[in-house]
């Protein structure tokens, strides 16, 4: 055990703010400055989000497919984060950036992992459309738009990824603070360009349908050979495959389902652009603040700073403190910043009053229930002897995702409602 967790054991007594605060300094402040450069990146998604309105139109269904495809980006490489951040923390990866075979088992399988959750995202967003009577494109433009998008997304975030944890770990901040956030904020930025990119290529395709079927066969076929490939590469691939593809598929279902949300309010969405500004903000945020929580508990049960209890204590109580003081400082600001930014764009905005109550009351109605969600996802999966590495994340963030949105929504109609 290290020095830094004995005196946190030792000081579980202490009750007085500035005491805790004394304590978990290190951890709020790198959580805060992770989760402000979340916002920025969120707040650019939400923006290009805001200005898509033709593409909504113009692609129908493509709402249905956006909170799956963003939450996608960070289950798979906030697991991968989380991976790696516990592999440094116990010493199997060198803080010294370099290729090893463990490094390049977790790059491979999170790439196979990508293809195989496009094209099920893209056939979920399919269904959610026939099963709530929406207008779509035909499926094949679902499953090429999604697939195209995850590669683009791939070749970005895995360098990205690699080099935030490392780096961080080796400037001696906490990865498990720093990584989530950071890269929710790349995946959540690059995610809505990435669409917007595939669907200029799925254009393009469409001048020859035989060539437009042809690329969705090669791309099956190639996947399905990868993911048997990575399956039988080693027991690292094959256990996180074993492990992450079930869950992950779950979390794209999840997804989808909170695209379905979204896609039933899309007037009310079409017409109150500062919502769908904060949309983004609101969905990465709470995933970040999570996340952040996900990997910590993740880290403290290999390490022992955690026990997996049935009612949480120690150490847990104060990373669920930490999750709260960071909620009431970051979801007032990130409403600020949507209203702002619909006023800079000379776009309708519901007022600062309105968007902070909105964004502050379902912010905190979300990261206090999740937090205990979270708590139970990882003593469970620990307990049956499952990596909480490759099951919290995506599990959290996804179960996040689908209930911001309907949160986000309800609370949204409420307050307007009332203030009407």
């Amino acid at each position: 055990m290290t020095d830094n967790q004995k005196k946190i054991r030792s000081s579980l007594s202490k009750s007085t703010f500035s005491e805790f605060y004394e304590l978990h300094k290190s951890s709020i402040k790198e959580g805060l400055i992770a989760l402000l450069i979340c916002a920025v990146g969120d707040l650019i998604a939400g923006i290009i989000l805001g200005k898509m309105t033709f593409f909504l139109e113009t692609f129908p269904g493509l709402l249905v497919i956006i909170p799956g495809a963003i939450g996608m980006r960070g289950n798979i490489f906030g697991s991968f984060a989380s991976r790696l951040s516990t592999n440094l923390h116990i010493g199997i990866i060198s803080p010294e950036f370099e290729f090893s075979e463990q490094l390049n088992y977790n790059i491979f399988t999170s790439f196979v992992l990508t293809l195989v959750l496009s094209i099920f995202l893209g056939i979920v967003g399919k269904i959610f459309c026939i099963l709530l009577n929406s207008p779509s494109m035909e499926l094949i433009d679902f499953i090429l738009i999604c697939t195209i998008a995850g590669i683009i997304s791939n070749l970005i975030m895995l360098p990205i990824t690699m080099f935030v944890s490392f780096k961080s770990f080796e400037h001696g901040w906490d990865p498990d603070n720093i990584t989530s956030p950071i890269i929710a904020a790349f995946g959540d930025l690059l995610t809505l360009p990435a669409i917007i990119a595939s669907i200029f290529i799925l254009t393009l395709l469409n001048i020859n349908f035989i060539v437009k079927d042809v690329i969705l066969v090669v791309i099956l076929i190639s996947v399905l050979i990868g993911f048997v490939y990575c399956y039988r590469l080693s027991y690292e691939t094959k256990t996180i495959l074993k492990q992450s593809t079930p869950v992950l598929l779950a979390c794209s279902f999840l997804g989808g389902s909170a695209g379905g949300i979204l896609n039933s309010s899309v007037e009310t969405l079409l017409t109150n652009p500062s919502l769908l500004t904060l949309l983004p903000l609101f969905s990465g945020e709470c995933g970040s603040l999570i996340s952040i929580l996900g990997a910590k508990l993740s880290s403290g049960l290999h390490s022992g700073l955690v026990e997996p209890l049935k009612i949480p204590k120690g150490n847990t109580i104060h990373y669920f403190i930490i999750s709260i003081i960071l909620a009431i400082v970051v979801f007032p600001f990130i409403g600020f910043l949507a209203e702002t930014s619909s006023i800079l764009l000379e776009t309708t905005g519901v007022g600062f009053v309105n968007i902070i109550l909105i964004s502050t009351i379902a912010g905190l109605i979300l990261v206090t229930v999740m937090v205990f969600l979270v708590y139970y996802i990882s003593t469970v999966s620990y307990n049956r002897n499952l990596d909480p590495d490759n099951i919290v994340i995506p599990i959290s963030t996804s179960i996040t995702d689908s209930i911001s949105s309907l949160t986000l929504i309800s609370v949204s109609l409420i307050v307007l409602g009332m203030l009407i």
